[in-house]
């Protein structure tokens, strides 16, 4: 009597588990791109002026515990900053929609990813490798 090993392709093939944190590509991929849509206007916003029109600003007030800051006028945005933010807004919305409505997650629930379990995925996606732009890793290797 033979005992032979059935070959890899005789064997029965094996259900990998579902994990809803293998996300797929092109769903890190618009993460990744909003989270540098999101540091483009961060930035933009640290660059412009504080009022996007035109503002007198407003004086400093010290009376009797009612503190409040001052602003210094503000020339308002030039016409071509304001419609690169307005374009730069636009497409995060866009990517936001994609990410929020990409048949991903109709597929975790689809495998009994609810509730809890599945807000957090959409959390980890926020952080997994290829969705972040750049990692503490990165700056390391690059320093």
């Amino acid at each position: 009597m033979s005992t032979t090993t059935p070959s890899p392709e005789q064997a029965p093939a094996e259900e990998k588990p579902f994990d809803p944190l293998d996300f797929p590509q092109k769903l890190r991929d618009a993460q990744r791109r909003a989270a540098e849509l999101y540091a483009e206007i961060r930035a933009a916003q640290a660059r412009l002026p504080w009022s996007r029109e035109p503002h007198g600003g407003w004086p400093e007030v010290k009376e009797r515990g009612r503190e409040r800051e001052g602003r210094e006028p503000s020339p308002g945005w030039p016409a071509a900053d304001a419609a690169a933010y307005d374009k730069l807004w636009e497409e995060l919305r866009e990517l936001t929609a994609y990410v929020q409505t990409h048949g991903w997650w109709k597929t975790c629930r689809d495998h009994g990813v609810q509730g809890a379990d599945l807000v957090g995925a959409r959390q980890k996606l926020k952080t997994a490798p290829g969705a972040v732009p750049l990692a503490r890793d990165d700056v390391d290797t690059a320093a």
